[in-house]
């Protein structure tokens, strides 16, 4: 028996291939964690910049919000009263106009050199979250993304202000119809209990008084989706949330409206509930309390700026010692499988196009960006995650990407011809070198085992341009790592 086990792990030692080049495990890390999957093109960047923390620097200093990444869909550009009437015209529904959205956040995921700032919109864009499903606020709902966008890496008190008086938000939580004489209380409680200080840390007259305060702005719904502000519709009187305390006398409350909400971003409960969701995102499920605190404490200091959070999250050990236990949404593992095989999308000129393709394999594997119901925002644990119906929708989806069956239009796949540093090669350098360009690693026993499963090749066996590896089983190889553990993780 011995004798066996000691054969079978000299048949699958795994052979470098060093020509290839690999991040080392902390650089790595550093990727997989704020960008959205490794390839060729990043790791040189990585190491161009000098290393993981130094790149990590560079998106901070670059991050600008390119509009023209992935811009292919023009009615996102259109305003609320033109997507309106052409739903109305039978020309286009809002519901299609919102599959763009998705799609065009995929795209940018999937091609900006602007990972970090992807990575930190689609944070904000989830807590203060709006979904796309729906034609009331789906007629403004590209711009509030574009509020987001513009912020993610600037002040949380800024970015509150704009995001809560955004017609998308108003119109999603009701408070476009919100009035002095019939307050609605629905963005006024999401606002304390989701955005900012979270539950257990205000009262029901805590939730009157903060509808109270917001009402004023109006949409004229199902009509000409004009946003104003009403100072007749605006209730009047003292108030009091919490620790906010107002005399609220004036007509026009906007300027109280201000003063709340950047009162709110810089309460310490707001800075507990974001870092801890920030330390879930990028570290682990159950962060410490001293990582939260400190996170919460360098926000406070800095009057709500974001960077320097992001800042103290990269250097913490906590973050350091985090590798591997953080999982891929549907979405993140979609766009990562993309990346990995380094397809090329282009423009869509139909609807069955890889850009547009895009959400219904994002639907498949079990939802696509922005399009959780309710207003919390979708899961960042991995439970939601991990689930064997996931793993088998992944699996699915990873075999139709890796034979290029689908979508079969308005993208670009590499051959296996491409694949391939030379030919001939043995099979176990060549798992080598694969392991390096998708899974961001050299192979390992386990890798190096799988591979010759999957294609029933020894892993001493010379492939050349016309072995049944490469003219029909390709596909298989590819796909072998893209359902290893290591690609589903981040």
């Amino acid at each position: 028996m011995r004798r066996r086990k000691k054969k079978q792990k000299k048949k699958f030692r795994p052979v470098r291939y060093a020509q290839t080049p690999v991040l080392g495990a902390a650089d790595r890390h550093m990727v997989s964690r704020f960008s959205y999957g490794t390839t060729p093109e990043l790791v040189r960047e990585v190491q161009a910049a000098g290393g993981g923390l130094a790149w990590f620097e560079q998106q901070l200093a670059t991050a600008d919000a390119d509009a023209a990444i992935g811009d292919w869909w023009p009615d996102l550009h259109r305003d609320a009263a033109t997507l309106w009437k052409r739903q109305q015209d039978e020309v286009r529904a809002v519901w299609e106009v919102m599959s763009d959205y998705s799609c065009r956040l995929m795209v940018r995921r999937m091609t900006s050199p602007h990972q970090v700032l992807e990575r930190m919109t689609e944070f904000f864009e989830a807590h203060l979250h709006v979904p796309v499903n729906g034609d009331k606020q789906g007629v403004w709902r590209a711009s509030y993304g574009d509020v987001i966008r513009r912020h993610a890496l600037g002040r949380f008190d800024e970015m509150l202000v704009e995001a809560i008086t955004h017609p998308s938000m108003l119109l999603f939580l009701d408070q476009a119809v919100s009035t002095k004489k019939a307050p609605n209380e629905n963005l006024g409680r999401e606002l304390l209990e989701l955005h900012t200080v979270g539950v257990g840390h205000y009262t029901e007259d805590d939730v009157k008084a903060s509808a109270r305060i917001l009402t004023g702005y109006r949409v004229d719904v199902w009509r000409t989706w004009a946003a104003t502000y009403k100072p007749e519709d605006h209730w009047t009187g003292p108030v009091t949330v919490g620790g906010f305390v107002d005399p609220n006398a004036a007509a026009d409350g906007r300027d109280l409206v201000r003063r709340y909400l950047v009162h709110l971003a810089h309460h310490p409960q707001t800075a507990q509930r974001l870092a801890r969701k920030l330390a879930v995102k990028f570290v682990r499920d159950d962060p410490p309390q001293a990582l939260v605190d400190r996170l919460a404490r360098t926000y406070l200091q800095h009057d709500t700026a974001i960077v320097p959070v992001l800042r103290e999250l990269v250097r913490s050990v906590e973050f350091k010692g985090s590798r591997g236990v953080k999982l891929r949404d549907p979405s993140e593992d979609l766009v990562a499988t993309y990346r990995a095989l380094g397809a090329t999308v282009r423009k869509p000129q139909r609807r069955e196009d890889a850009a547009n393709a895009m959400l219904w394999q994002s639907t498949v594997i079990g939802l696509a960006p922005m399009t959780w119901p309710r207003p919390d925002g979708q899961p960042l644990d991995n439970q939601a995650w991990a689930t064997p119906a996931r793993a088998l929708a992944s699996m699915d989806i990873h075999w139709s990407l890796a034979g290029g069956w689908w979508p079969k239009t308005g993208v670009d796949y590499l051959q296996p011809t491409d694949w391939v540093p030379e030919l001939p090669m043995r099979f176990a350098p060549l798992v080598d070198h694969l392991s390096r360009r998708i899974l961001g690693r050299p192979s390992t026993r386990g890798i190096l085992k799988a591979a010759s499963a999957a294609v029933g090749v020894k892993p001493t066996e010379e492939i050349t341009a016309d072995h049944p590896l490469m003219r029909w089983h390709f596909n298989r190889l590819l796909g072998s790592f893209l359902d290893n553990p290591l690609h589903y993780g981040r």
